[in-house]
């Protein structure tokens, strides 16, 4: 089972990187918001550093979703997504080799230039290594989450919007907890709940994502 996954995430790594254009899109969406805010409120550190693990969730969170269409798109368009099901392969560990090798190909770059980031929003020292941890907490939750908007979108034309509409107050939890874990550690007061919480967001929609997309993904096909 475990050799099936990692099978699968490797070959969506593979498309992933031959097409390529998904990563530096989202990359370049999550840099450009992050860069618009001091151009936006000036360039007054002190505003800076108390907006800066906000706006630094906030576009990682718009960025992750400008790409969950991406996760059965191209495999519903060519027919793979038929194949599979078809294929005596459970549908759920495809749903969830999927949604990893999305967080691979989105939030992991993220998450690796988010320190240059925080540089420019003049986070403090002690926030870098939160922030990292958080977002390698949480950002699993964006994707398996937008796994489930994805699959009930695939069929859909122009299923972007509504799948904005359906995933964004979802993603409203991971967000809170998300940046309020950071400021703690910089208020100095111990983040370990916020964590805990994070841990659990990602490991809920890890184990009901599969189930439900799947679901979604037979009923759209039928």
């Amino acid at each position: 089972m475990i050799s099936l996954i990692l099978t699968i995430i490797a070959r969506d790594l593979r498309l992933s990187l031959r097409r390529g254009s998904t990563t530096i899109m989202v990359m370049g969406f999550f840099v450009m918001v992050v860069i618009m805010f001091p151009f936006a409120i000036g360039p007054e550190q002190n505003i800076l550093q108390r907006m800066s693990v906000g706006v630094i969730w906030v576009a990682a969170l718009l960025s992750c979703l400008l790409s969950l269409d991406s996760i059965f798109q191209s495999d519903y368009e060519d027919g793979s997504l038929d194949q599979f099901i078809l294929s005596p392969v459970p549908l759920e560990l495809v749903v969830l080799a999927k949604c990893i090798a999305h967080w691979i190909t989105t939030s992991l770059p993220l998450i690796i230039i988010t320190p240059i980031l925080g540089i420019l929003m003049n986070l403090p020292e002690q926030g870098y290594f939160p922030l990292i941890l958080t977002m390698l907490l949480g950002t699993p939750a964006l994707s398996f989450i937008g796994g489930i908007g994805a699959s009930l979108t695939v069929t859909l034309r122009r299923g972007g919007v509504l799948l904005s509409l359906l995933i964004l107050p979802l993603y409203i939890p991971v967000l809170i907890f998300g940046v309020l874990a950071v400021k703690a550690t910089i208020d100095g007061y111990p983040a370990t709940e916020h964590l805990m919480l994070l841990i659990s967001f990602s490991l809920f929609s890890a184990a009901i994502t599969p189930w439900a997309a799947a679901a979604a993904i037979r009923s759209g096909l039928e």
